[in-house]
């Protein structure tokens, strides 16, 4: 008789932090404001709801050996989301600071995750791998971005702007979240794929002959 099958399992792990990203990304999308206070107030309701699914998933979905990587990825999300949850916080210069070390730390723990269900031949290796590798990326472009970096530039019939260096910063942390979406969504709505040793290990049809 077979195990009943479990209500929450990676594949919704996957689907509700896409979700998480691609709200974020929306949001910086389709705002006109790229300062600082929206950056950091967008950036922290999403790694505050991912924890928190990062937290249930240590306790509905993933054996002990594995709950260690999740456990450090939701700490971390939720450091990072409640310093940037408070108002007063909110500077150019704490975004560029919660954000990476955010990215780094996050991305390394994915990253290091990643390589070893890879070699223990684990399905969820790539993706792991993949999520780690944008978060280092985001990190090393937003290093990139000199202080206090401004750049005046004009359109014409709408008239002056400057393109600064935070405005840089929260549209790749949106470009970030919506790749993540993007990538998250594709592999929870994946089908799994049918390991080969599953399949020889897998018994033979009997096949019935006739009466002789």
């Amino acid at each position: 008789m077979s195990a009943p099958a479990r209500a929450f399992t990676p594949r919704h792990v996957q689907l509700l932090r896409a979700l998480f990203a691609a709200a974020a990304a929306v949001m910086i999308t389709f705002s006109p404001d790229h300062s600082a206070a929206i950056g950091l107030s967008v950036f922290s309701g999403f790694v505050l709801t991912s924890s928190l699914i990062m937290l249930l998933a240590v306790w509905l979905v993933f054996p002990a050996g594995q709950r260690w990587s999740w456990v450090v990825l939701a700490l971390l999300g939720f450091a990072a989301g409640m310093t940037a949850g408070v108002p007063a916080w909110r500077t150019e210069d704490l975004f560029f600071v919660v954000v990476i070390a955010w990215a780094l730390a996050t991305g390394v723990v994915e990253l290091i995750v990643g390589l070893r269900a890879r070699r223990a031949g684990e399905t969820t290796a790539r993706d792991s791998i993949t999520v780690g590798a944008f978060g280092i990326l985001l990190a090393v472009l937003l290093l990139t971005i000199p202080a206090g970096f401004v750049q005046p530039y004009a359109i014409q019939g709408a008239g002056e702007f400057e393109l600064t260096g935070i405005i840089l910063g929260v549209g790749m942390f949106g470009g970030y979240a919506a790749i993540i979406a993007v990538f998250l969504g594709i592999a929870g709505l994946t089908p799994n794929r049918v390991e080969p040793a599953a399949v020889a290990s897998a018994p033979a049809p009997v096949e019935h002959g006739g009466d002789r």
